[in-house]
């Protein structure tokens, strides 16, 4: 997913696109373990997604605590 799409996105969108991104991420994993190798290259970029929306929510908190203080 490109970051332009995720700061595209609101707030409720980011939170259910980081739990869809995780519930992915589990699977494949728990799949991995019972040695199924289907989706296995998806791994990194699942990860990855995951880091950019929550970096993006970390912003925008960020930015809305500088600006309930000036």
């Amino acid at each position: 997913m490109e970051i332009d799409k995720i700061r595209n996105m609101s707030d409720d969108e980011l939170q259910s696109e980081e739990a869809k991104a995780a519930e992915q991420l589990f699977r494949i994993r728990f799949a991995k373990s019972l040695g199924k190798q289907e989706g296995v290259g998806k791994i990194k970029s699942l990860k990855t997604d995951i880091a950019r929306i929550k970096t993006i929510a970390r912003e925008r908190s960020i930015a809305t605590v500088k600006a309930g203080k000036e």
